[in-house]
């Protein structure tokens, strides 16, 4: 049985990947498919699914700042999102707890897409999440109120978990950087799913509010991409899950697309409250697509008013509207940045006058060479540089990583290669190179095309971690290219032949 899951999963993610989608939209279609062929979820199926989404969440807590949830633009257009699309869902579905239930979007998609472009730590990557976990905690009161089986008294005690954070800090330290590490971190993620569970609270919740016990710690990272791959394996069994769950029976087809049709509504109502409260056009439009879909809290709500008897529509019509949106949403917002571009000079025309919170620099100060991307290979670009004579200045869409460079006494701003505004308002002028140091094979293919159209003809360096990430990037403008796995391996090389031969200079002379 999981040997024909995993296989119908992997076929179908792989065909729609060739066709330029996530992969996540062909586990959906395969958990349909295999739902259709008479086979239904286990209980093997369930908890994998739970672990998968628990992972995840904890994953984003790792890298999720507590003050970030108490922005006032986050509370705001969060709160007053929520109340204005439910009251436009009324309109089609007269069931108030189902119309705020499809009001969420994807905690775990959303999640997943700014984790797989490297997003979660942008400006909009942040305000994204802050306001899912708004929305997280309101799916939690309507769980509570409808689900029958009420808070603890004990649920009070989550309230100390901030006390723990020096504890389980100083158990990290000491879980090496192997297993240990992996054993550390999953252990975390059910006993916080769990102990909220026992009290009566959202175990997804939990799972993310104990992965912010680390957030900001040194090893915080590293446990992330640790668990980076446990965590996809598990995913897919989620993404499975809803397909399997009720598959396409009794679906009501008209109320379906009317469902859909209200999803499309989500974007345009967050682009239009990010502008309110003074956004640029580009953090809007591309933070509401990503928020543009239902959530998999819709179905969990669902599934707690179907058993209250509560229930308007059937379970299979909204397990299906939940899954199209996540589908329709997915390819959309995986190119909201391209999207933006083309759409540019409209959405410009809409955007509040007056500076921004999410201000990007237009001029470098007299810099000779651009570093984008501030990470461990940007901050060593930006010393060896520095230590030569030029005058470096770092790009980074990470606020925290900026303020990090900044106290060190670097000149690095806030910054985000995938904005076409950057690099449309910067200036050029006496830049002798721009070295692309991201992890992320799109935004350096966007950033080096919109330097080859303003005409740049300096040097443009980029990392490739890949060789088939080569011609793409040559062709995008990149006319020096840094293989750091190889090239790393080769300097090593280097210094071994060097030591050998100091070596046999001292044993030929001592002979």
């Amino acid at each position: 049985m999981e040997a024909l899951w995993v296989a119908a999963a992997f076929v179908l993610g792989l065909l729609v990947s060739r066709l330029g989608l996530p992969p996540l939209v062909g586990y959906l279609g395969a958990g349909f498919l295999l739902h259709g062929l008479g086979l239904r979820e286990t209980e093997f199926l369930r908890h994998a699914a739970e672990i998968g989404v628990l992972l995840l969440l904890f994953s984003v807590g790792l890298k999720l700042r507590l003050q970030d949830l108490l922005e006032p633009r986050v509370l705001g257009v969060g709160s007053l999102h929520l109340l204005l699309f439910t009251l436009a869902a009324l309109l089609l579905v007269r069931h108030l707890p189902l119309t705020l239930a499809l009001a969420f979007s994807s905690t775990v998609l959303v999640a997943k897409l700014l984790e797989d472009k490297r997003e979660l730590t942008t400006y909009h990557g942040r305000l994204a999440i802050g306001i899912l976990v708004l929305q997280d905690l309101v799916a939690v009161g309507l769980l509570t109120l409808y689900g029958g089986g009420g808070v603890s008294p004990w649920a009070g005690l989550v309230l100390l978990l901030p006390l723990l954070r020096q504890g389980v800090g100083w158990l990290l330290e000491r879980s090496g950087h192997e297993e240990l590490l992996v054993l550390f971190g999953l252990g975390l993620a059910l006993l916080g799913g769990e102990g909220f569970r026992q009290v009566g609270l959202s175990p997804e919740l939990g799972a993310l509010l104990t992965g912010t016990l680390l957030s900001g710690h040194p090893k915080g990272t590293e446990m992330a991409k640790a668990l980076w791959s446990l965590k996809e394996a598990f995913l897919v069994a989620f993404f499975l899950e809803i397909g399997l769950k009720e598959g396409l029976g009794g679906v009501e087809g008209g109320l379906v697309a009317g469902i859909l049709l209200l999803s499309l509504l989500k974007a345009p109502l967050f682009f239009a409250l990010f502008l309110l409260v003074g956004l640029r056009a580009r953090t809007s439009f591309v933070a509401g697509l990503y928020l543009g879909n239902y959530s998999e809290f819709a179905l969990i709500v669902g599934v707690v008013l179907e058993r209250a008897g509560l229930l308007p529509l059937s379970l299979a019509t909204l397990a299906l509207s939940v899954a199209l949106s996540m589908v329709l949403s997915a390819p959309i917002a995986r190119y909201s940045h391209t999207l933006y571009k083309r759409l540019e000079a409209r959405l410009l025309r809409l955007e509040r006058p007056g500076k921004h919170p999410d201000q990007e620099p237009e001029r470098l100060d007299g810099a000779t060479v651009l570093i984008v991307g501030m990470g461990r290979t940007g901050g060593a670009v930006y010393r060896m540089l520095e230590g030569a004579g030029e005058r470096p200045l770092g790009l980074d869409a990470d606020p925290e990583k900026v303020a990090r460079h900044r106290a060190k006494g670097r000149r690095v701003l806030y910054g985000d290669a995938e904005d076409p505004e950057l690099w449309e308002r910067l200036e050029l002028k006496g830049l002798k190179a721009v070295v692309l140091a991201l992890p992320d094979l799109e935004a350096k293919l966007l950033a080096a095309r919109w330097l080859k159209e303003r005409g740049f003809g300096g040097i443009l360096a980029a990392t490739s971690f890949h060789l088939e990430e080569d011609p793409p990037l040559q062709a995008a403008g990149v006319n020096l290219l840094f293989h750091p796995f190889r090239e790393a391996g080769e300097r090593l090389a280097e210094r071994v032949l060097e030591e050998l031969a100091i070596m046999g200079e001292v044993s030929h002379g001592r002979s």
